[in-house]
């Protein structure tokens, strides 16, 4: 069923042709009979897909905020490829997906973990995004911190915050360097923001934060 036949607070899926192939939106509607605040876009990681622990946690609790979270399949996932593209054939398979995702009319923040976070930064301009959610941005390859791709982070030209795992192996949040965007640390998290077993706060509450924190953000978008 597309999202043209669902009502509010339901989950669909659309297939969207690309210039880099046919990608895929899982939507999770905003609860409720009005039209959502926001669309959040969220984009994959490069090894794995949108059944990553942050995405699914934010889908699950951003609906009764009236935000409509959309997760994006990038084309490459779609086809089955174990491997990801260039960023160029990413960012291609982004901008395909945006008429789809503005197509409600409501604001659209774009986001995603990791190689989806350096998308929509790299886009947010040109696109007209509302705002860009970067989760488990990769700052640098471990342990290559001299291939800085901060510059992404400060080019995105619109309200931008970083939500990033404090013993994340592709950048700690005490290595970003102050721009203008926010960043929230997720305490104990890695790149997947998994904790340690017997860390405190447990694996519950630090996603409890996460989506807090997202949500307290996007409140103030909206």
């Amino acid at each position: 069923m597309s999202t043209a036949e669902a009502g509010r607070g339901a989950r669909t899926t659309d297939l969207v042709d690309t210039g880099a192939g046919p990608a895929r939106i899982t939507w999770h509607r905003a609860a409720g009979d009005a039209a959502p605040r926001l669309v959040l876009a969220l984009g994959h990681g490069a090894g794995g897909g949108i059944e990553a622990r942050d995405l699914t946690a934010l889908a699950a609790a951003l609906p009764a905020h009236g935000i409509t979270v959309a997760l994006v399949e990038q084309p490459w996932r779609v086809a089955g490829k174990k491997v990801a593209p260039a960023p160029k054939t990413l960012d291609t398979g982004w901008r395909g997906l945006w008429p789809a995702l503005a197509a409600d009319g409501a604001p659209v923040v774009a986001g995603g973990r990791s190689a989806g976070a350096r998308v929509a930064c790299r886009t947010a301009s040109e696109l007209g995004a509302h705002g860009v959610l970067a989760l488990a941005f990769p700052l640098h390859p471990p342990g290559r911190p001299e291939k800085s791709r901060a510059d992404e982070l400060l080019s995105t030209g619109v309200p931008t915050l970083v939500v990033q795992g404090g013993r994340d192996p592709f950048g700690r949040p005490a290595e970003f360097l102050p721009g203008e965007y926010g960043i929230t640390e997720v305490p104990g998290g890695d790149h997947g923001f998994a904790v340690p077993k017997r860390a405190d706060p447990g694996q519950e509450a630090v996603l409890g934060l996460l989506t807090g924190a997202v949500t307290a953000w996007l409140a103030e978008l909206a």
